[in-house]
This record gives C-alpha cells, sequence and structure tokens, in this order.
C-alpha cells in the first residue's frame, strides 16, 4: 500500500474527496476516514428538521457506506490530538494512526459553560444529532402540556431554531409554548437592520420574545440568570451561542487563527505543516476571515480534493478563491424565510422555497452518490 491520505470528518468541504476516493485507492494510496458517527447531517438543514419539514433521513449522508464501497477505511471516532512532527493522530478510543496527508473538516460546537446543573433538558445546536433528540423530546412534551421554551444566543441560528420549535408545536397541535430568545444586548447585531427588521417581525408575530436586557451569566436546570441578575424560570432550553472550532489544533501545537481554528494559506494547507490541510467550520483562512456557513465549505471542496490527491503526488496545488459575495437564506419556520442577495432582501414564503429548493438539490446531489455504489 502507498502513501495514506486520512481525513478527519465527513462534511460539506470533504464531499467530493470522499465522492472520489475510489481514484485514491486505484492509485495506490490507502483513504481512512475518521468520524463522529456513520453518517454526516448537513447543518443548513438542520433547524428544519427540528421543525418537521425534514426526516433525519432526508438530511444525512451516508459517509461510512460511500468509504467502504470504494475501498477506503471508515473509523468511527473522534481525534482528540495530532502530533505533526510525528505524523500521527491520537483518538478518543486510544488509537494512533499515522498519515503521510492530513485533512480536517472536523465541524464546530456550541459553547456550553454556563451550564452549571444537570443539562438533562438543555440541548446545544450542535452536532445536528441533538436536535434529534430534542424533536423527539419535545413533540411528546407539546402534545401533554403547555412549556417554556428559552434559546440562549443572539445570532440567526436562535432565529431558525425558535421558528422551528414554534413550527414542531404548530404541527403537533395540542399545547403552545412560550418561546424566548435570550440574545444578549442586541439580537442579530452583526446583521443590516433590513435582515434583523424582517427576522423579528416573523418572530413577534408568532409571539416569540425577544430578550435583550444583558448576557446570560448562568444556566439551572429550570432557570436562566443574567448577568443584570434578573433571571427567568423555563423548562427546555437550546443553546445556540456561535459555533467555535475544535480546541484540538491549539492543543496539539499548530498555529491558529484568533478563533483557534486551524490557521491554513491560500492552497488550505498548515502555514507550518504542509501535510495538513483543511475546510469548513474548523479552518481560519489567512488571507481573508470566513464567515462560518456552508457556502465556502462547499467551494472548499473541489480545491481540497484536487490538493490532496496533489500533495500525494507531489504536483501543483491550487489556489482557493472564496468568491463572491454568497446567497443568505434564513429558515425562521412556518414556511417563512428570510433572503439576501447583494442589495436584495426580502421576506417570507418564496424566500424559504428558495432555501428549500437549494438544500434538497445539494443532499440529493451527494446523496446520489450512495444509489451508484
Amino acid at each position: 500500500m502507498g502513501k495514506h491520505l486520512l481525513l478527519v470528518g465527513g462534511g460539506h468541504a470533504h464531499m467530493m474527496t470522499m465522492e472520489n476516493i475510489d481514484k485514491f485507492v486505484d492509485k495506490g494510496f490507502k483513504v481512512t476516514v475518521i468520524g463522529p458517527s456513520i453518517f454526516h447531517y448537513y447543518s443548513g438543514m438542520g433547524p428544519g428538521m427540528l421543525g418537521g419539514t425534514y426526516t433525519p433521513e432526508d438530511i444525512r449522508f451516508a459517509t461510512k457506506y460511500v468509504v467502504e464501497k470504494q475501498g477506503g477505511i471508515f473509523v468511527k471516532d473522534k481525534v482528540v490530538k495530532i502530533d505533526p512532527e510525528k505524523k500521527l493522530v491520537y483518538t478518543q478510543e486510544g488509537q494512533i494512526l499515522s498519515y503521510d496527508v492530513l485533512s480536517f473538516n472536523a465541524g464546530s460546537y456550541v459553547p456550553m459553560q454556563t451550564v452549571k446543573e444537570n443539562r438533562g433538558n438543555v440541548y446545544s445546536v450542535k452536532p445536528i444529532e441533538k436536535l434529534m433528540e430534542a424533536a423527539i423530546k419535545l413533540k411528546v412534551i407539546f402534545a401533554q402540556k403547555k412549556l417554556v421554551v428559552s434559546i440562549v444566543g443572539g445570532g440567526p441560528s436562535s432565529a431558525e431554531i425558535a421558528g422551528n420549535v414554534w413550527q414542531l408545536a404548530k404541527k403537533t397541535n395540542r399545547y403552545m409554548p412560550e418561546i424566548r430568545i435570550f440574545a444578549g444586548k442586541k439580537f442579530m447585531a452583526r446583521f443590516p437592520e433590513e435582515i434583523r427588521s424582517r427576522v423579528i417581525t416573523s418572530l413577534k408575530k408568532r409571539s416569540i420574545q425577544i430578550i435583550e436586557n444583558g448576557y446570560v451569566k448562568q444556566i439551572k436546570t429550570h432557570e436562566i440568570c443574567l448577568e443584570s441578575g434578573e433571571s427567568f424560570s423555563t423548562d427546555f432550553i437550546f443553546m445556540a451561542l456561535g459555533v467555535k472550532p475544535s480546541t484540538i489544533f491549539e492543543e496539539s501545537g499548530l498555529p491558529v487563527g484568533p478563533d483557534k481554528g486551524l490557521l491554513v494559506n491560500k492552497y488550505l494547507q498548515s502555514v507550518k505543516f504542509p501535510d495538513i490541510f483543511g475546510g469548513g467550520d474548523c479552518i481560519y483562512f489567512q488571507d481573508q476571515p470566513l464567515d462560518k456557513v456552508g457556502v465556502y465549505a462547499v467551494r472548499e471542496n473541489p480545491v481540497l480534493l484536487h490538493n490532496l490527491m496533489a500533495r500525494l503526488e507531489n504536483s501543483e496545488l491550487k489556489i482557493f478563491d472564496p468568491g463572491p459575495e454568497y446567497l443568505l437564506i434564513f429558515n425562521v419556520g412556518g414556511g417563512l424565510g428570510v433572503l439576501k442577495k447583494k442589495q436584495l432582501v426580502f421576506g417570507g414564503k418564496i424566500a424559504f422555497m428558495i432555501k428549500d429548493y437549494i438544500d434538497r438539490k445539494f443532499m440529493k446531489k451527494f446523496q446520489a452518490i450512495e444509489k451508484i455504489l
């Protein structure tokens, strides 16, 4: 067996590489994919799955099946440390794997430091499996009684979760919950007013409260405490505080960006270790900080595919161009969306229909690989 390509994570930025594992194998390379689940769930459709628009099967890609059918090796595990000098990775289960070329699409996580007690009623919005658990639990409770659902976080993820919790309750058709967003000092502060106002109007029409009295200091089992001293009782909590890259890069001594993501150059290659690459939420692109949105991971796909093969074959690398301003659409539940593309901004059913079409087309493209193999 020739050189070893090791992929950490089966996310959006690795989709084309996983689609072409057979080409690496045909050239004599060994390919191993490490992931925490045998499936990869598309996070862009996660809120819709929570709201019941999609089933879990609609939004997932069969990572293990696709890897193994093409002659690759799938390892259900999680990388906890990298030794870039010895070219080794260490996993949670105690495995040690060597590599010649390594690529990370390890995603991101939601910080949970403010949660001080039992997390039984507290769910992070990532990984998507947590949203699946929450949806099952909420459907049962919505049929039994009225409750207070709180979303902690002031970004678009909070808006999407709140709107889709409302949608899930509406579909259950029994008890409608009281839904509150704890948005810090200003809800969706980094977005233009024309987007904020449309999202806020849509949520408030459905009696979803947006609390902007200050940041959350502490979360207890049935209570949210603000830095101001105010406290609010609650029955169910979603943590949507924004995502952070995996901590393994800094802990392993690799160069990282300000957000602690793997610092990569214009080739999506570690600035210090040329055999390490990465894409998606877990990297910090040196040339131009990128928003943590799926569109950049999708745009990184062909470049990562080319550059991983090129590094194995000692040939020329391609430069990644982040491309033009991306289409932004939020799924705010109830079959409604808010869309922005350059100067065009609008909300309503058509905005959601466009998002739904794009997302389903993306999933069908990669799910089709499973049927071909």
